[in-house]
């Protein structure tokens, strides 16, 4: 500064690239500490000089009593004023008694309610009695201690400005530190820790304020500015060393205090901040306390207005996020609830939203943090937040961040309304379908929402890439490569994935339907995009992939049929044959198992075949989806008990034995024994009893399809007839 000064007062311009350079920030400090330090050093200097320069010898007598003179009279104002102020507190002290009393009453509602009043009430009975010290020390002043013009001494006047400033400090610390009356204490700390943190924020508060507004004005007049500089510089010396030493005897309390409040919030910004600040409060506390100090000693008219705006700025940008992150977090707890009717119609929405709206409110609640974090780096003017957004580069920065939170919310609000519209399509109560549709549902929904997530996710990144400042030619070149190479190496997945999905939009495959494809019959238990399970009835998994799915065969679509064909013998009445048949299924649907089951009459379509062994009938009963095999097969245990109780034969297969014959056309024998039992006469004896006589079975030489009952016998397998 000194070699600008001396370049100035010789003519020379500054150059021009001084003027528009840019400094950084460490270039910055590094000139501010020199300076500080240089401009230390010159007032230590200065002030040696005037000690020096002081000599006490010349000073008159007539000096000396004016000196003296003012130290009484000074000394009267401030024993007038502190004994007023101590008479008008003695006489004030029943009403902090009552009101601290009346707070204190057990059981009674609206405590914390009535703390505040008291508390309010009594600061400003706090303030009436500085108020009347004060103008009871002017008065002494202006009408005992002035002169006939109505001036009084300079020092008066500092002290009792310094008086209302200290002591308004003091009741604002009591407002919130009361030591003898808890109940106009704010703040919810034992007597002790009160009495500590007030004896120490009075003491300093009265130690810094009556040497800065009283002790250094004084040594300015009376001994020149660099000795009121040092004083200054002494005064906050010693107040930041005893601020220190109370800060590091109260670093492990405030520490738990704050952990214990951070744990108690329900506010997730306030409960981050907390937590951080119980680690590193005493380091805040300290460098802050230390720039306010060496601000002050460099800059004593403009240090106090800075802090002061910094910190309201600080704090009213804290203040601002964490009430801000409460909304959010309130956001978050209370969630997206949607109408009943619209629950309804979209299941699954309100469930989607409540699973996007908490992470965009985390989010923006990051965001938050980083705007205060911002605001408050601007009020220490080490960041300039403002300027920075003005700026073309700030602009840049916000429009490709609005950008890109646009282009996101764009590729939500797509996926979302798409598959909505799905499921409102698909969903039973809207589109009137069978309740066999919640399965598609799930597997075209499913099928849908990944296939749109991945274009739209696709897209969205590309867009934010590019917002970002990428180059995405070569991605998109790259992309366009590679899908390629893949269509042409997986053309089997694609025709899966191609297939499955005109699968499903023809309604073709449910999960839980019984279904035959790609030769394999099975319950169907999984689909994906590509490929369907198969449970069939041995309890076999089978994975079919689309693509060898040639035609699919639904047992479970509207309804079924159980089409059963029943053979009777050929001198059975096929009249009499239907009647029974219909009077079986007549038992049939009057059970009640399977009377829900079955949705039509019985179909008689009479006689399909003359077989070798029997004449076939045909019916048919109509039932619904997947309940065609359990009335078949109660229909098949009806039907034989009704054949069986008509006397209607059920032709089988017989066993029929042929003896055979040589070359020359001759059979040889076969012994049969043939048992005939004949009733018995009285008085003579069965024939039973008499061994029958062995016969021998004459065999035709006929061919076994024209040979008689002789030589071709029906006969069960012992030969027995």
């Amino acid at each position: 500064m000194i070699e600008e000064l001396r370049r100035l007062a010789a003519g020379d311009a500054v150059p021009a690239e001084t003027e528009t350079q840019d400094v950084s920030l460490a270039r910055q400090i590094a000139d501010l500490t020199s300076t500080a330090a240089e401009g230390f050093v010159t007032e230590l200097d200065a002030a040696y000089d005037r000690i020096l320069d002081l000599d006490l010898d010349t000073l008159s007598s007539t000096g000396m009593a004016n000196l003296a003179r003012g130290a009484f009279d000074l000394g009267v104002v401030v024993a007038v004023v502190i004994a007023i102020l101590w008479l008008a507190r003695t006489l004030a002290r029943s009403v902090y008694r009552r009101a601290s009393d009346w707070v204190l009453v057990p059981d009674r509602p609206g405590t914390w309610l009535r703390r505040w009043l008291a508390a309010l009430g009594c600061s400003l009975l706090d303030l009436v009695t500085v108020a009347v010290g004060w103008v009871a020390g002017y008065a002494i002043a202006l009408f005992v201690l002035g002169d006939e013009t109505g001036r009084i001494d300079t020092s008066q006047s500092l002290f009792l400005n310094a008086f209302l400033v200290i002591e308004t400090i003091k009741v604002a610390l009591r407002l919130f530190f009361a030591t003898r009356y808890d109940g106009l204490r704010l703040l919810p700390i034992r007597g002790e820790d009160a009495a500590y943190w007030n004896t120490w924020l009075s003491g300093l508060t009265s130690f810094v304020g009556y040497g800065i507004l009283l002790v250094a004005p004084i040594v300015n007049i009376n001994l020149g500015t660099a000795l009121g500089s040092v004083v200054a510089a002494f005064v906050y010396g010693v107040a930041l060393i005893l601020a220190v030493v109370m800060i590091r005897q109260n670093r492990e309390p405030v520490r738990t205090r704050l952990e214990a409040m951070a744990e108690r919030s329900q506010i997730g910004f306030a409960n981050i901040l907390l937590g951080t600040l119980a680690r590193i409060w005493h380091i805040i506390m300290i460098a802050y306390l230390s720039v306010l100090a060496l601000l002050l000693i460099i800059e004593p008219e403009e240090a106090l207005s800075f802090m002061i705006g910094a910190t309201v700025q600080m704090i009213v940008a804290i203040a601002a996020g964490i009430l801000l992150s409460a909304l959010v977090d309130k956001a978050i707890a209370f969630g997206v609830r949607l109408k009943p009717e619209m629950r309804s119609q979209f299941p699954m929405l309100e469930e989607r939203l409540n699973a996007f709206v908490p992470t965009t409110l985390k989010v923006v609640r990051i965001v938050i943090a980083l705007v205060v974090a911002a605001v408050v780096l601007d009020a220490w003017e080490v960041f300039d937040f403002f300027a920075w957004i003005r700026s073309d580069g700030g602009l840049l920065v916000l429009g490709k961040i609005v950008t890109i939170a646009l282009v996101l919310t764009a590729a939500f609000a797509i996926w979302l309304f798409v598959s909505s519209w799905i499921e409102y399509r698909l969903n039973l109560q809207t589109s009137g379908v069978l309740a066999a549709s919640m399965a598609r549902q799930r597997t075209l929904l499913t099928i849908f929402r990944n296939a749109l997530t991945v274009v739209l996710v696709v897209m969205a990144a590309m867009i934010t890439l590019s917002e970002l400042g990428v180059d995405i030619g070569p991605l998109l070149a790259g992309a366009g490569v590679l899908g390629l190479a893949i269509g042409f190496g997986a053309q089997k997945l694609v025709q899966d994935v191609i297939t499955g999905v005109f699968i499903q939009l023809e309604n073709a495959i449910y999960t839980g339907d019984v279904v035959t494809a790609a030769g394999t019959t099975g319950v169907v238990e999984k689909l994906t995009i590509r490929s369907l399970g198969i449970r069939d009835l041995s309890g076999t998994y089978h994975i079919v992939p689309f693509s060898s799915v040639d035609t699919v065969s639904n047992f479970m679509r509207g309804f079924s049929y159980h089409v059963g064909e029943y053979g009777v013998a050929y001198r059975e009445n096929i009249d009499e044959v239907i009647e029974v048949m219909k009077q079986a299924f007549e038992e049939l649907r009057a059970n009640p198992d399977y009377s829900d089951s079955i949705i039509d009459d019985l179909e008689v379509h009479g006689v399909t075949q003359l077989a070798d062994s029997s004449v076939n009938v045909r019916i048919r009963i109509k039932t619904l989806p997947g309940q065609q095999w359990s009335v078949g097969r109660a229909y098949n245990a009806i039907i034989k008990k009704h054949f069986d109780a008509a006397g209607i034969e059920i032709p089988f297969p017989h066993v029929t034995l042929y003896f055979g014959e040589d070359k020359k056309g001759s059979a040889p024998a076969a012994p049969i024994k043939i048992i005939q039992p004949s009733p018995p006469v009285a008085g003579k004896k069965s024939d039973d009893a008499k061994p029958s006589t062995p016969r021998r079975a004459k065999v035709s030489k006929k061919k076994p399809a024209q040979s008689s009952q002789e030589n071709k016998t029906d006969i069960p397998s012992d030969g027995e007839v």
